[in-house]
């Protein structure tokens, strides 16, 4: 083979070899072939000395415009793997993830979504208020003066001496009261703090669904209608309702209130000790020094109020028996719902 039938088989199959390569280590092997040391291209360089001396700065001019060629080509197609490979690395966290799979909504936001619901479906109001919260609003008004035990039950994290992060959703019953005249029917759902150690059954950030009615000639009967109705209408019709005397400084009298277990029917297994029956709220009727500190007249108007935990009720229904599990964001638990 002449040197003009080298230069033509280079000059035909350099850059398709160089187009071709599809990564780094490939580039290389072609660099080195055409334009290396010991390259195609050098050798047919050191070849010019064989051809008529007429020819040879033609012949010299070609070979340096092939070889810039082909380092050109090389470039380009360095540039043109990088940037492939950039596109395939690059991971944009803010794009949606394809085929995702969303987990169900958490258990706790359902539950207070459905009671809810249950309530205003009985002609209840929703109302909300602030989570930063008056220590008036919070505990005096409730009839928790400053020197009262039970404070220390619900003692929470503090802003100041006045504010703090309220403890129940009581609070938006005082600024009903004190913002409207009665008849007052309404629930109150939302968040609590409280200074609890985390464990399966404390919680320091849960929810709650409070609630209250305030009219005339309203009896601890009308508390029982209303709480069983909606036990009926949460666990099923075959659930029975128990009220058992209790304390509670905002209300009097006041109760617990349990329902038959959900499991075993009232017969006694695991889930309720072997007792029979679950704690789900406590209710009674509103204390009348509640009343005057709102502004309404105890001697005209009665009423009653009540509270749940809106995780504690979700876990007697679904049976969990973790209540760390709503606030871990494990999907696996998630899945479930």
């Amino acid at each position: 083979m002449n040197f003009k039938e080298k230069y033509n088989k280079i000059k035909s199959e350099a850059p398709h070899e160089v187009l071709k390569s599809q990564n780094a280590g490939e580039l290389d092997k072609a660099r080195s072939k055409y334009i290396g040391r010991k390259g195609v291209v050098t050798s047919l360089f050191k070849e010019l000395g064989g051809i008529p001396h007429q020819e040879r700065p033609l012949w010299g001019k070609k070979l340096n415009s092939l070889k810039k060629e082909i380092e050109n080509l090389i470039e380009k197609q360095k540039n043109s793997i990088r940037k492939e490979k950039s596109k395939k690395e690059f991971f944009d966290p803010t794009l949606p993830v394809e085929h995702y799979r969303y987990p169900g909504r958490n258990p706790a936001a359902r539950t207070m979504d459905e009671i809810t619901s249950l309530f205003i479906s009985m002609g209840f109001g929703v109302a909300y208020g602030p989570e930063i919260e008056t220590e008036y609003n919070n505990f005096t008004a409730l009839n928790f003066p400053k020197d009262h035990p039970a404070r220390d039950m619900q003692d929470t994290f503090y802003v100041d001496e006045n504010w703090l992060l309220r403890t129940h959703t009581s609070p938006v019953q005082i600024r009903v009261m004190k913002e409207s005249k009665p008849p007052v029917k309404l629930v109150a759902p939302g968040k609590c703090y409280r200074r609890d150690t985390l464990d399966a059954s404390h919680l320091p950030v849960f929810h709650q669904v409070e609630g209250l009615m305030i009219d005339r000639k309203i009896s601890f009967s009308h508390l029982k209608g209303v709480l069983e109705c909606f036990t009926r209408k949460y666990f099923g019709g075959k659930v029975k309702t128990r009220f058992r005397p209790s304390f509670f400084p905002f209300t009097e009298p006041s109760a617990e209130v349990d329902i038959s277990c959900t499991i075993c029917m009232g017969k006694g297994c695991s889930s309720c000790s072997g007792k029979g029956w679950l704690e789900i709220l406590g209710a009674g009727m509103v204390d009348p020094n509640v009343l005057e500190n709102c502004g309404i007249d105890k001697n005209k108007w009665q009423g009653f109020a009540f509270g749940m935990g809106v995780e504690r009720i979700a876990m007697l229904k679904y049976g969990i028996d973790d209540i760390r599990y709503f606030i871990q964001n494990d999907k696996r638990f998630l899945e479930q719902f």
